[in-house]
C-alpha cells in the first residue's frame, strides 16, 4: 500500500470489494468516474471504494472532485 488509508474506511473493505476494484482497473489504474460509479453500484461510500483501491494498489486518476 503506497499511501495512508484511513483505518475506519479500510476496515469496511472486503476481499470481494478489493477483487472487484482490481477487475475494473486497467494496468493498475482506474479513473475517478469509473470508481465513483463502482461505489454507487456496490452501495458503498466513495471513501470505502477509494480505500479498496488503495489496499489493492490500484491508482486512481482523472479525479476532479477530490473524492479519492
Amino acid at each position: 500500500m503506497s499511501k495512508m488509508t484511513d483505518p475506519k474506511y479500510a476496515e469496511q473493505v472486503t476481499e470481494q470489494l478489493k477483487a472487484a476494484v482490481i477487475a475494473k482497473a486497467v494496468d493498475g489504474k482506474i479513473t475517478c468516474p469509473v470508481l465513483r460509479k463502482f461505489a454507487e453500484d456496490q452501495d458503498v461510500a466513495y471513501k470505502v471504494a477509494g480505500a479498496a483501491a488503495d489496499l489493492a494498489d490500484v491508482r486512481v486518476g482523472g479525479c476532479d472532485l477530490g473524492c479519492f
